[in-house]
């Protein structure tokens, strides 16, 4: 858990709605924190990748699964450097897990909730995830490499 602030209180509420798939709660409490982040900075960016992140996992549990591809594409770029101004989140680790997403979501006429990937986790650093891992199943899903942007 972060320190105690106004602005890691809602960074904490934000990955724990994340982390217990309450995807569009977990958009709204990020998106406080993003609101009042300073303009064109790279915090603020970051911010928008997390509130993309979560939008783009709100839309694949509606089965949108078109929405769901682009606005995590986004989220990616957006959370390019993330590291710099939220050290406390191990995006590492994070983006390994949005490959198979990617991949998943690439393919969209296979996007079929039996073969979906386990969904991510926001961790922080030196903290162990909150639910174990699953194993990926291995489906028709593409093995084209995904491109960074």
């Amino acid at each position: 858990m972060l320190h105690s602030s106004p602005f890691c209180d809602g960074l904490n509420r934000g990955i724990r709605l994340f982390n217990r798939a309450h995807f569009f709660d977990a958009h709204e409490a990020l998106e406080d924190v993003w609101r009042p982040s300073t303009r064109g900075s790279s915090r603020r960016r970051h911010l928008q990748g997390l509130v993309q992140l979560a939008v783009a996992f709100h839309h694949e549990s509606r089965d949108n699964f078109i929405g769901a591809r682009s606005v995590l594409d986004r989220a990616h770029r957006n959370l390019a450097g993330a590291e710099d101004s939220l050290p406390e989140i191990d995006f590492t680790r994070l983006r390994a897990e949005l490959v198979a997403w990617q991949r998943h979501l690439a393919n969209v006429h296979f996007a079929d909730r039996r073969l979906r990937p386990v969904l991510p986790c926001i961790t922080l650093r030196g903290r162990a995830r909150t639910r174990p891992p699953a194993k990926i199943p291995e489906t028709k899903i593409s093995k084209t490499k995904i491109s960074k942007k």
